[in-house]
């Protein structure tokens, strides 16, 4: 009985892993997703590449009344003023109560207050111009964390699934081995008995003819 491999069934057991291998590759397919990302901006540029010089103003207006430096200076202003008009050191300009000096800072409240509620509507602005930067930078940041832990559940279940069919293609590997041993095994076999038979016949020869020695 011939059990030898055919060079049909050889070339199939050869061929047969790479034909697996094109098949994994084949549903190796990635999601996809456009990274479309707006251009970084500073909002502090922007604001300030758009303030007008009204703006500029009362900016510098409210930052210097809104300091220590300013609150010094006029205690100094209105101490000096107090103090000349009650020693009467030059000329009684303001004599007390001190009506001029109640005109004076009338006035000064009178129009620090617009100039602070146009600075501060300025920064209300801002700050509004920040939330909506934030805003959009979040969001893009959740579709970018989002598609990453998609594309990372993707790898997982490709992972698995390549483990799966390594484990097959192994277990085929392990078949193949055994029935090459076994063929192996066979061959030898067959190859004792044929040198059995071998010196059987030459042993019969011999006493048929023991001059053929």
């Amino acid at each position: 009985m011939d059990i030898t491999p055919g060079p049909e069934s050889i070339s199939q057991v050869q061929s047969h892993p790479h034909a697996n291998t094109d098949k994994l590759l084949e549903h190796l397919h990635f999601p996809k997703f456009k990274h479309e990302h707006t251009p970084i901006v500073n909002v502090n540029e922007v604001v300030d590449e758009k303030l007008t010089i009204g703006q500029k103003v009362a900016d510098a207006v409210a930052a210097n009344m809104g300091s220590w430096r300013f609150i010094i200076i006029q205690s100094i202003l209105l101490t000096f003023w107090i103090i000349l008009n009650t020693i009467g050191w030059i000329k009684h300009w303001d004599s007390y109560p001190f009506i001029l000096l109640n005109l004076a800072l009338s006035f000064q409240a009178a129009y620090a207050a617009p100039f602070i509620m146009i600075s501060q509507n300025r920064q209300a602005e801002k700050d509004r111009i920040t939330a909506q930067n934030d805003y959009i930078t979040d969001t893009k940041g959740e579709q970018e964390v989002s598609h990453m832990m998609e594309h990372l559940d993707h790898q997982d279940t490709l992972t698995l699934q390549i483990g799966q069919r390594l484990e097959a293609q192994n277990e085929r590997l392990v078949e193949q081995e055994k029935l090459t041993l076994d063929i192996v095994q066979r061959l030898e076999e067959q190859n004792e008995r044929m040198k059995v038979q071998h010196e059987e016949m030459m042993a019969h020869l011999r006493r048929l003819d023991p001059k053929a020695e």
